[in-house]
């Protein structure tokens, strides 16, 4: 007797808070095969930065994800910079790297506190979340944002860390490695969370490198590769730090490199506090001449990867964009397929995984001339409002 049967998980679903349809085929309580459907959200990112300046684009993909609100415009930075062959000062690299190992501090405890949540676990969602909160508040005091910090220009940095920021931070970060501490206690020495999450959701080594995964996901599974270490940019190749991994690759191994990946931000901020020379913070650059260039950084979750193209204008003429969810969504495929039902959404969470980084869709006519061309913004906004019209005079609102 065949006993399988298709469970859905989202589009929408309490854990998934974005729109991703997962189609688990289960034998008994057990997943046997897995179908992945995206497309559901776009916003056409990637269509609306030709239509900015360079100095505009930053503040757009900032707004990709809250919680890579400086990774993306790293990445896209460092794409114009390769283009144009312009100069950075170095102070500018320092601070660069300062804001990004922040972002990854407050991501990975954002990361640890739903994960607890998620398991039942709200003690540590709670203290996880409330621990985040003087990181925020140094990018704030750094930034005047707690998100979206606006940091990144092409040339430099937009805002300086002055002297009172330097003494602000560091003598905060004793305070953020005594609560690093207190939730690697939480997390990593609790027996109840050793049998919740070893052995669950693994990605060999072997495994990973077929999939390709990056960042946290793929360090968990034995894969030491960092774009950080491997292909330095802004100050990583000035300040000593390590990269972290762990071999056994289930969702305790992915839980085990976030948590002491903090305390290598941690040391990467404080030495960048100490070393940042005195100098300028941007070349200030009035053109891009023609060209293309690729930047990337070794974002929270992984490698972001931006490409630009130039003609010589004032704006880009392609801006094309890879998020690390995009690379480590397959792997899911490999870690849940065996795994129970019980499982499945928690060996989803491990990769933190962010869909309006990734989503994307294309839109092509299937009647008619293929040679016509393809819906306008204009075309899919009118279809919009009529689905919208039709199903309100359905359903009688």
């Amino acid at each position: 007797m065949n006993d399988r049967r298709i469970i859905p998980i989202g589009p929408y679903h309490p854990l998934q808070e974005e729109p991703e349809l997962f189609r688990l085929e289960v034998d008994g309580e057990t997943v046997v095969d897995l179908d992945v459907e995206v497309g559901w959200n776009h916003r056409g990112i990637e269509k609306l930065c030709e239509t900015k300046t360079y100095d505009q684009v930053p503040f757009v993909v900032e707004r990709i994800c809250g919680i890579c609100s400086t990774s993306h415009p790293l990445a896209y930075v460092q794409a114009v910079e390769e283009a144009g062959d312009i100069e950075v000062p170095e102070r500018a690299l320092y601070i660069r790297t300062i804001i990004a190992e922040l972002e990854r501090i407050h991501s990975h405890l954002l990361w640890v506190g739903l994960a607890g949540h998620f398991l039942g676990y709200n003690t540590v969602w709670m203290w996880s979340w409330k621990y985040r909160e003087p990181v925020l508040d140094i990018c704030e005091t750094v930034t005047g944002n707690r998100n979206h910090y606006a940091m990144m220009k092409v040339g430099g940095v937009r805002r300086d860390i002055l002297p009172e920021h330097v003494d602000y931070i560091l003598e905060r970060i004793p305070e953020l490695v005594k609560f690093t501490d207190l939730i690697k206690g939480a997390v990593l020495d609790d027996p109840v969370l050793h049998a919740r999450l070893k052995g669950v959701g693994v990605m060999t080594t072997e495994d990973m490198h077929e999939y390709g995964g990056v960042g946290p996901t793929s360090r968990a599974s034995g894969v030491p590769g960092d774009v950080r270490r491997d292909d330095p940019y802004a100050a990583y190749g000035l300040v000593d730090w390590d990269v972290i991994t762990a071999p056994w690759g289930d969702v305790f191994a992915k839980a085990v490199v976030r948590v002491l990946e903090m305390y290598e931000s941690i040391r990467i901020v404080k030495e960048c506090l100490t070393k940042m020379p005195e100098g300028e913070i941007d070349s200030n650059p009035k053109t891009v001449p023609a060209g293309e260039g690729i930047g990337h950084h070794e974002a929270p979750r992984g490698e972001v990867f931006h490409y630009v193209r130039s003609d010589g204008t004032n704006r880009p003429i392609r801006h094309k964009i890879r998020a690390p969810t995009y690379m480590n969504l397959p792997t899911y495929k490999a870690s849940v397929v065996g795994a129970s039902i019980t499982d499945a959404t928690i060996i989803l969470a491990a990769i933190d995984p962010c869909y309006c980084c990734t989503e994307r869709m294309a839109v092509y006519k299937h009647k008619g001339d293929p040679r016509e061309p393809i819906m306008t913004g204009e075309d899919l906004v009118r279809l919009s409002q009529e689905k919208t019209a039709r199903l309100r005079k359905e359903f009688g609102l």
